[in-house]
Order: structure tokens, then sequence, then C-alpha cells
């Protein structure tokens, strides 16, 4: 009798436990990430987002990020407004970037920014400019939608790390440590 006890008790324990961890996973996250730059590999600073976890509604697994650039840096350096994209970036790139602070976000917040996601890669003409519309723009719009305060001063426009140190310090509730 004792022994069936303890084995149903140790059934309920697990069955617990894993309804507990259930819930827990059942988020998606969005992680705010900048690239330094590197004149070997040819890569300019850059800011983008990562998306990862599991929608609470359905359990279905996310892992994506976005970044805005230009079709041609070339064009970019020399041009106003140039042709644009949203790409994603292969996850050994992103191991080698700076993670500066994650949001957990609701199914609804993460539809709405993928929705933006796709309102900047499908809209039509030129809509990157260096100065007025770059990645800072993209990733500072995304952090908007998650509910965060943001500013985009003029020195930092071309200097993602710097720029995401600001939105740091705007946003003291995240517990953020600034990225040197």
């Amino acid at each position: 009798m004792i022994k069936t006890l303890t084995r149903l008790a140790t059934h309920i324990v697990a069955l617990c436990a894993l309804a507990w961890s259930g819930t827990a996973i059942a988020e998606v996250q969005i992680h705010f990430h900048s690239f330094n730059g590197s004149v070997l590999f040819g890569r300019y600073p850059h800011t983008f987002v990562v998306f990862d976890g599991s929608l609470e509604a359905t359990g279905e697994p996310i892992n994506e990020n976005y970044g805005f650039t230009t079709s041609s840096a070339m064009s970019a350096a020399t041009q106003d407004w140039v042709e644009h994209l949203v790409e994603s970036e292969p996850e050994r790139y992103i191991r080698s970037t700076n993670r500066h602070f994650s949001i957990t976000l609701t199914d609804a917040q993460y539809f709405a920014i993928i929705r933006e996601v796709r309102a900047w890669q499908d809209e039509p003409g030129k809509r990157y400019s260096l100065d007025e519309r770059n990645c800072i723009h993209f990733v500072g719009r995304m952090a908007q939608m998650a509910g965060l305060r943001v500013e985009y001063p003029d020195n930092m426009l071309r200097r993602p790390k710097k720029w995401l140190n600001h939105i740091t310090t705007l946003n003291p509730q995240l517990g953020a440590d600034l990225i040197d």
C-alpha cells in the first residue's frame, strides 16, 4: 500500500513538474543585438532582433531573426535613398554579436511585430537611408512595439552598439548592463 501511494505521489509530482515547465517554456522572447563591424569580413556595424521560444497558444517553436539593410553598401554610402531589404543572419554570425537585452512578448505582440517586419520588407521603392532610415530605425520600431522608450540621437545613427546602450539607459526596467 505504501509503495503504491509513493509511486502515485511520484507520478503526480512528475506530471505537475511537466505541466509547470510547459507553461514556463511557452513564451517568445525578442533579443536586441548589435554587431561592432569587421574590416576583415567586410561587415559594417549593424543591429537586428532575434526571436526565440514558443507561442503560448500553440506551442509552435520560434527561432528567427531580422535586420534591415541595404542591397548595396556602396550605394548606401554614396546615395541618399537606396534599395532596402530585411534579411536574416546565420547562427554563426549571431554568436559573434552583442546581446544587449531581451523582452518576453505575448503572442499578440509577437504577431504585431512580425507584421511590422513584413511591412518594412514589402515596402515598394528605395526605403533605406544611412542617416534617416537604417537598421537602427528598424530595431527602434520593434523596441517601441515591445513597450520600450526609444530615441534616435543624431550622433548614434551609425553606431548600433552605442545606440542600444542608450536605449538600455532609457529603460532601466530592463535591468540590463551596458555593453563595452
